[in-house]
This record gives C-alpha cells, sequence and structure tokens, in this order.
C-alpha cells in the first residue's frame, strides 16, 4: 500500500511535537513539505526532514499531497481547513475545530461533501495512560465511578502580541484553548452532560485577556460529576497533569507526567500501567491514517469535537450571566451528522 502524502502547514512550537514522532509511521507516511509564513521555520523542518519541501503559501503544495496536519493559530483553522478540504485534501486539524460554531458547520459539510475525512487532534485522546484510564472505567474496575477529576498545572506565557494572548484569536480564553482537550475527555468518560459552570479568572496571569486559570465542573446523567482545573500560571506544583476517577470500590489515578497508570483499591496500589511522558502524537496520526485508509469517522471527528466546544460555549455564556449552563442534548448519540442538536 502506498504511503499517505503529508504537508506540515504550521511549523510552529506545536509542530514539533508531531515530527518527533513521524518516524514511526514511516511505513505509512510520507511527509511532502513544510510550510510556514516564516519561511525560515519551514526552511528549518525541511533541514531536519531530508527530502520535505519547504513552502511560505499551503496553495503552492496541495497538488503533491493527499493530507494536511494543520497547526495553525486558531482563527486560521477555518479558512485554511476548509480551503484544503474543498481542494480534496484529508485535514488532521490542531484543536479546536474553529472559533465558532458556524464556522465549525462549515468544516463538518465541507468533509461530508468532499469524502475526505476531517479529524482534530486531541492527541491527549490518544495517550495510552487516559485510554488505559477509560478502559478500566468501562470495565469496572474501581466499581461504578461517580467522580472524575483533571488537573493540568504549567506556566504558559506568550511574548506580547502574540495571537495566544487575545480573545479575539484564540477563541477564549485558557478553558477554550487548553480545556477543550479535557471536557472532550470527560465526555468520553462519562457520557450525556446535564449542567455545566465554569468560573476563570486571569489573576496571576495577567498576559492573558481572558481567563489563564479555569474551574469547570459538569453533572452527567446518572449523577456522576467531572472537574477540570486548569492553569497557565502554575509556578510550582505537586499533580502537574493528573486524571483521577472515584468509584465505589476504588480509584484511578492517571499521572500524565509521572507516567504511570495506578489503581487504588482496598489499601493497596497497584500500577497497572507505564508509559514515557509527552504527547503521543504517533497514535493520533495512526488514527488518523487508518480512517483515511477504511473511511471510518474519527473517534474526535467534526460532530464529537463540536459537542464539546458547544458545551464550553455555553458554560461562557452562563458565566457572563451568572448562571448554571444547560448542557443537555449534546451527547454523542444527540445530533446528526453535522453535529446539529437532533
Amino acid at each position: 500500500m502506498s504511503r499517505v502524502r503529508l504537508a506540515l502547514v504550521g511549523c510552529g512550537g506545536m509542530s514539533r511535537a508531531h515530527l518527533r514522532r513521524f518516524h514511526v509511521l514511516s511505513d505509512r507516511l510520507e511527509l511532502v513539505a513544510a510550510v510556514d509564513v516564516d519561511a525560515g521555520k519551514a526552511a528549518a523542518v525541511a533541514e531536519m526532514m531530508p527530502g520535505v519541501r519547504a513552502a511560505s503559501d499551503y496553495r503552492e503544495v496541495l497538488d503533491d499531497v493527499d493530507a494536511v496536519l494543520l497547526v495553525l493559530p486558531h482563527h486560521e483553522h477555518h479558512p485554511v481547513g476548509l480551503a484544503c478540504l474543498r481542494a480534496g485534501k484529508h485535514v488532521l486539524l490542531e484543536k479546536p475545530m474553529a472559533i465558532g460554531e458556524t464556522a465549525c458547520l462549515e468544516l463538518i459539510d465541507a468533509s461530508r461533501a468532499a469524502g475526505r475525512v476531517l479529524m482534530i487532534a486531541y492527541c491527549m485522546r490518544f495517550h495510552p495512560l487516559v485510554s488505559g484510564m477509560k478502559q478500566l472505567i468501562d470495565e469496572g474496575a474501581c466499581g461504578d465511578v461517580f467522580q472524575v477529576s483533571i488537573w493540568t498545572e504549567q506556566l504558559t506565557r506568550y511574548h506580547e502580541g502574540h495571537w495566544a494572548l487575545k480573545e479575539a484569536t484564540l477563541g477564549g480564553g485558557q478553558f477554550f484553548s487548553h480545556g477543550c482537550h479535557y471536557v472532550d475527555i470527560l465526555l468520553w468518560y462519562l457520557g450525556r452532560p446535564v449542567r455545566g459552570v465554569h468560573l476563570g479568572t486571569n489573576r496571576g496571569t495577567p498576559w492573558m485577556e481572558r481567563e489563564g486559570t479555569s474551574n469547570a465542573v459538569l453533572e452527567f446523567e446518572g449523577g456522576r460529576l467531572g472537574y477540570h482545573f486548569g492553569t497557565w500560571g502554575a509556578r510550582g506544583t505537586r499533580l502537574g497533569y493528573a486524571f483521577h476517577a472515584h468509584g465505589t470500590e476504588g480509584m484511578i489515578e492517571a499521572d500524565i507526567r509521572g507516567g504511570e497508570l495506578r489503581l487504588l483499591k482496598g489499601g493497596e496500589t497497584e500500577v497497572v500501567g507505564r508509559h514515557e511522558t509527552g504527547k503521543h502524537t504517533e497514535n493520533e496520526m495512526a488514527h488518523f491514517l487508518d480512517c483515511i485508509e477504511s473511511g471510518a469517522e474519527p473517534l474526535t471527528g467534526g460532530p464529537a469535537s463540536l459537542q464539546s466546544l458547544r458545551a464550553i460555549w455555553r458554560m461562557y455564556e452562563a458565566e457572563v450571566s451568572g448562571g448554571m449552563a444547560d448542557l443537555r442534548g449534546l451527547g454523542l448519540d444527540q445530533v446528526d451528522d453535522r453535529g446539529r442538536l437532533t
């Protein structure tokens, strides 16, 4: 079987996480082009990856590729993703899908019309510890899970004028930009959300126009609860990146930075999985390639990704009004093939 020819569009920081993993899939994937409006960044990738063409405009390389990986500022996801889909290319698009619902729906429509894969790069979904926790929850390893808590504590500060500081180009604040990973995971773990509340602040992160620290609580059908605390202002941390699932018989812990999946039960702790720390983007890319080959809808395709963004947007709206967000109707089986509520 021939390899999928890929263009990397956007050669900034997150692109490095992908580049470090491409060799794992070299039998299935060929990186053909590196594209960035900063020609120096594209050239640096081409120098690192022999045989790769450098370009400053993604339109220059579309005739030479089957698929694109878009690692761009959030406000550019929609126009560039739309153009690539309409050109007949499969699109792996860094999260979040877009910064507005209409833009998301247009991307979904374009994917369907072109018969091409649209997948959102929620790399944490494909982290072995995160997927391992999902399996343990589903198997009832700690009984009936009633609470999942996720902490993501880091110091993230961009230079003055950077697009990620501004609400209009980031799409919100830390909750939208980074928390979308974890709302997606909470919905994956716990099912249909019923209601939720979000509180955010830029105290401690004055460089952010909107919140740099975020607390979100979601209630799910059956009374299960999900929580995410995220900050870009951590000057120190003990939890780092940690997931806890509390059940009626014990607790499952995914220590992402420590690289261990643990089951705490009956007063004892068992390490049930170990994996290297970091972003496992090779697993995400392998799923993208599988979907190209099979025509299957990705686990993090357009409709599934839109539901978690809708939850965030509703919680943002409720935060402004000082109320609780109604999250009913956003379950995986409650949207049509465009992600619209049914």
